[in-house]
């Protein structure tokens, strides 16, 4: 549980998944390393131990009967800001940005590796474990202060050198830096910091990360900031 700040055996797991086989795996996968997880086999259960446990993560499946998880998912979003990892069968990139959107951390398809989800959660935790900015303007430093962000002054420095960035350019940068190890569709990025006029449309993302990796990464082909989630999108890398 190399990153994450804090004995393991104090953080807490709620798997939320009518499948009792899947919990049992989750259980025995992230219980072994110190974990503690407990199951709901259903979203209206689920809710209750949320109230109750007060975990530190919550891992949720979408297909269950009476209460879905999406039903589920915005719920929790209406109470808490509890990471969510989506762990479904649904694997269509429409699930996946819907999932997303819906307030979702990060989203794991079945059949998945126990390994990738431990390192998923360890990735999530860590997130919320960074030391937040005292105020928006202030500024945010990545590499051990190699990247530096600076919002009041809309300022990019990298490796002591001031970088010049267009204005779209620098508000991508601060919208995946401020959630740096979330997943982020090209669809989420672009409702985010595109104006609603804007002449441009989805596929200008690409594009904008491909100039930004060119200014900021010491080997563009090869980023160590902004990095490609394959058939979702980005993800600005915590370093």
């Amino acid at each position: 549980t190399e990153g994450v700040q804090g004995p393991v055996k104090d953080l807490r797991i709620l798997v939320i998944d009518d499948d009792h086989t899947l919990p049992k795996l989750v259980q025995h996968s992230l219980g072994s390393i110190g974990y503690e997880v407990a199951v709901a086999l259903d979203g209206q259960s689920g809710l209750q131990q949320l109230h109750e446990s007060q975990p530190h993560l919550v891992i949720l499946d979408l297909m269950m009967p009476h209460m879905d998880g999406w039903e589920t998912c915005r719920r929790i979003r209406e109470i808490s800001t509890v990471p969510i990892i989506m762990l479904t069968a649904l694997g269509s990139h429409q699930d996946i940005v819907k999932g997303l959107k819906m307030g979702a951390d990060d989203y794991l398809v079945k059949p998945f590796d126990p390994e990738e989800l431990r390192v998923r959660v360890e990735a999530v935790l860590r997130r919320i474990r960074m030391p937040s900015p005292l105020s928006e303007s202030a500024p945010l430093r990545f590499g051990g202060g190699e990247l530096i962000i600076d919002p009041a002054n809309r300022r990019v420095i990298v490796r002591g050198q001031v970088v010049d960035l267009t204005p779209t350019e620098f508000d991508l940068l601060l919208f995946m830096a401020r959630r740096a190890g979330r997943i982020l569709p090209p669809e989420v990025i672009f409702d985010n910091v595109w104006p609603y006029e804007a002449d441009a449309n989805v596929d200008s993302v690409k594009w904008y990360i491909w100039r930004l990796r060119s200014k900021i990464e010491d080997d563009p082909s090869h980023p160590r900031y902004i990095l490609t989630e394959r058939g979702i999108g980005y993800r600005f890398a915590i370093l």
